[in-house]
């Protein structure tokens, strides 16, 4: 039984976490730390856990931690896994950080998006970023240093890969609207979480292409496209709880039909459990992923302007968070990545 310890789990990623390994036939959570909550039973914070979680959130305690746990996933703020994934590293454990730490692997572009010191680069080149369906399993099952991709990364390298691995589109024009639930931003008392500022609204923030994914997902195009990218990235909060939805827009560089770009996006994922093509001529909707490990992309050619439309829809709490840790935790410890995660169903309505 694979021992879990989960650093943050009070907050929305860490307690799905917390949640979701509950469920995995091969884990067993065995630590939880909380900034705010120490001292507290889970089911205090979380009532919806009672009769399934027995845990008390400790202060942080690496000694603690490294006894009791193999694998540590550090879901706290970005700043905190550089100080923490060193002394766990050395002490043969795997870990998975959550935040934005190991993500970029130009020290200064860290340096200046998060306004922080970077990992120094013996981590930076142990670390490997963990997006399942483009990462090679190989490099993630090898690593004890997995960098989780952020949510709306996630969902926007999956609506591009295939187009910009097979040449289809103009690398020099991509253009992605992002719509995020309020979730996303984590449980805090931000004003623009609170229900009178979202109800009946939407609203961009970071505009103008100051989101912290932004260099994320150009460092991670540049390297399918194996050249620079610049991307426009404009992510907009909606008042729903949870969930992403991505409108891409591409420059098609000759003229395709639909079904050639289906067909082409199918046959790039056809060995990935998590993603679903959705059929020709539908739409994607946010509320068909909600609660699931899913990805669920529709395309679409305009022949008017000859541009390609992708969207792509995740629940931003799973496969944007969670969920993708556990695919990835799955991958490092020989499992089948579906493990603890594909009996997941969405809910309707």
């Amino acid at each position: 039984m694979i021992r879990a310890g989960i650093m943050g789990a009070t907050g929305y990623v860490g307690i799905e976490i917390t949640r979701l390994l509950h469920q995995h036939p091969k884990v067993k959570v065995t630590e939880v730390t909380s900034q705010g909550n120490a001292g507290k039973d889970i089911i205090e914070v979380y009532p919806h856990l009672t009769s399934k979680v027995d845990l008390t959130a400790h202060k942080i305690d690496t000694n603690r931690l490294i006894k009791n746990c193999d694998v540590i996933f550090i879901s706290l703020p970005h700043g905190n896994a550089i100080k923490f994934s060193k002394i766990f590293l050395e002490a043969g454990k795997k870990v998975i950080d959550l935040g934005a730490d190991f993500r970029l692997k130009n020290p200064a572009e860290y340096q200046f998006w998060y306004d922080n010191e970077s990992a120094p680069p013996e981590l930076l080149g142990q670390a490997i970023y963990g997006l399942p369906e483009i990462t090679s399993k190989e490099a993630i099952a090898n690593t004890n240093l997995l960098a989780n991709p952020g949510c709306n990364a996630t969902a926007t390298i999956l609506a591009t890969a295939p187009a910009l691995k097979n040449k289809i589109i103009n690398p020099d024009e991509c253009i992605f609207d992002i719509k995020l639930g309020i979730s996303g931003g984590g449980r805090n008392e931000e004003l623009k979480n609170h229900f009178c500022e979202i109800s009946e609204n939407i609203f961009p923030y970071h505009f103008g292409g100051r989101h912290r994914h932004t260099p994320e997902v150009e460092q991670e195009l540049s390297l399918i496209a194996k050249k620079p990218i610049i991307i426009q990235f404009s992510p907009h909060l909606i008042p729903i709880i949870r969930g992403i939805l991505v409108t891409a827009c591409f420059k098609l560089l000759s003229p395709m039909t639909a079904q050639e770009v289906h067909a082409l996006y199918a046959k790039a994922y056809e060995n990935e459990p998590f993603i679903r093509m959705c059929p020709l001529g539908t739409v994607t909707k946010v509320k068909n992923v909600r609660a699931t490990n899913f990805c669920d992309i529709s395309v679409q050619v305009d022949v008017r302007t000859q541009r390609l439309l992708v969207l792509c829809v995740i629940d931003n709490l799973i496969k944007g968070g969670a969920g993708q840790a556990i695919q990835n935790m799955n991958i490092m410890f020989g499992l089948p990545q579906t493990t603890g995660l594909d009996q997941f169903i969405s809910m309707y309505p």
